[in-house]
């Protein structure tokens, strides 16, 4: 996790005073289980909707929120441990919690559970405080130290902490996360590492690997408090598309919800919102059918949506809302930039992030396109990824899209020109 700079005092103060009409104050309640907030990562500061949203579900100025911060690394193994760069466990505890109050949460303070306090999340004192709470925000970092401190190791059972935690949830409490803090709330089949490319060449690994390229699959999954589909973060920024398309088609799922940087997914009920900066992609691979071409893996038929800020999206139903306001576009008469090199932002190469989500973005704004091809950066071999407009494609924006729907996605080995 990156910790961004904090806001002055009033230009934070200023975002407190101006609540956005949306973030309801909520008092959690008995009998009625709490939201879920997931985000992509990358959270600013200054990102007031999704600050606002965490601080109202969770109570508000009666708010009591917790914050664990031990996907990070603990100030033992922290290089910058004392100094005004130290971004570990705790340094980011306080961090949190001091944003939290300043957002309006009526208390928010850490819990000191990380790699340099083995078994605090079975200590009873730390559990009967969890217990008091009314929300609590998991931040980012490696979500495998929050398997490791939370959980009972092959067993995969709750921890003291972890148990009320789940508890208060299930009676009205909010849970948020940011990065490996929203990955670790997956169900089975939660995501480790891994970058697209390698995914599509090597296919799925299980367990936590040391070689960060290569994907890897947690079968146990995370918390399980976010079970309507796979989730990856970071998505667009880091080209995760191969990875995520990937590892649902060899685990079994049938979607994935990958979150933008600056972005949130909230749960409530039976609904799912958008919010923030980027967009949340729906991966649908209800239709998909894998292959061998050229001697390698290969998938077609997935669909791929592109919702962003104020769309609700319906996991029963599979379907979405746009909100109030949202124009339908109408294509320009252009042909969309065709193929797009380093379709993944490569690792390997000098990245710019969000190639493909932008590629997709032009595809839907484009009238005289209905195919756009991107080809990865590494050679051996090239893949290709073949994005197409349908029947059922969708797009809105004004003068370009900023949204979408039902894009068709392929992707296999072969440097296909369009």
């Amino acid at each position: 996790m990156k910790r961004l700079a904090m806001l002055s005092a009033a230009t934070v103060l200023a975002a407190t005073m101006t609540t956005p009409a949306h973030a309801t104050t909520t008092t959690p309640a008995p009998g009625r289980r709490g939201a879920v907030i997931l985000i992509g990562g990358a959270l600013s500061d200054g990102n007031a909707e999704i600050y606002h949203e965490i601080v109202a579900r969770a109570g508000g100025a009666r708010a009591r929120i917790g914050v664990i911060t031990a996907a990070s690394l603990p100030p033992s193994r922290d290089p910058a441990a004392g100094t005004p760069q130290a971004a570990n466990s705790a340094v980011n505890g306080r961090f949190y919690a001091d944003i939290l109050k300043r957002y309006g949460a009526g208390a928010a303070q850490w819990l000191p559970i990380d790699l340099d306090h083995p078994g605090a999340a079975d200590d009873p004192a730390l559990a009967r405080q969890a217990a008091t709470m009314t929300g609590f925000v998991f931040g980012g970092g490696d979500q495998y130290r929050l398997v490791t401190t939370f959980l009972h190791g092959t067993a995969h059972t709750d921890t003291k902490v972890l148990a009320a935690i789940r508890d208060r949830h299930a009676h009205g409490a909010l849970i948020a996360g940011t990065s490996a803090g929203a990955q670790i709330q997956s169900g089975p089949d939660m995501v480790t590492g891994g970058a697209s490319y390698q995914a599509l060449r090597e296919g799925t690994h299980t367990g936590y690997l040391d070689d960060d390229t290569l994907l890897a699959d947690l079968p146990a999954g995370g918390f399980g408090l976010f079970t309507d589909g796979l989730i990856d973060t970071h998505f667009s920024a880091d080209g995760r598309l191969g990875r995520a398309v990937r590892l649902a088609s060899d685990t079994g799922h049938r979607r994935v919800f990958g979150l933008d940087p600056d972005t949130a997914l909230e749960a409530t009920g039976t609904t799912l919102r958008v919010l923030g900066r980027h967009g949340v992609s729906v991966v649908d691979l209800r239709a998909a059918s894998t292959g061998v071409r050229d001697g390698r893996w290969s998938i077609t038929g997935v669909r791929w949506s592109y919702l962003t800020d104020g769309a609700v999206y319906d996991p029963a139903s599979w379907s979405h809302r746009m909100p109030p306001g949202a124009t339908r576009l109408t294509p320009a008469d252009r042909a969309a930039a065709s193929p797009v090199q380093d379709v993944f932002d490569s690792a390997a190469a000098d990245r710019k992030g969000f190639r493909l989500t932008r590629a997709a973005l032009d595809l839907a704004g484009a009238g005289r396109s209905a195919v756009l091809h991107g080809l990865t950066y590494e050679t051996d071999p090239v893949f290709t990824v073949a994005l197409g407009k349908d029947g059922t494609f969708t797009a809105w924006g004004d003068d370009t899209a900023t949204s979408f729907a039902d894009l068709t996605v392929a992707m296999y080995a072969a440097a296909e020109q369009p």
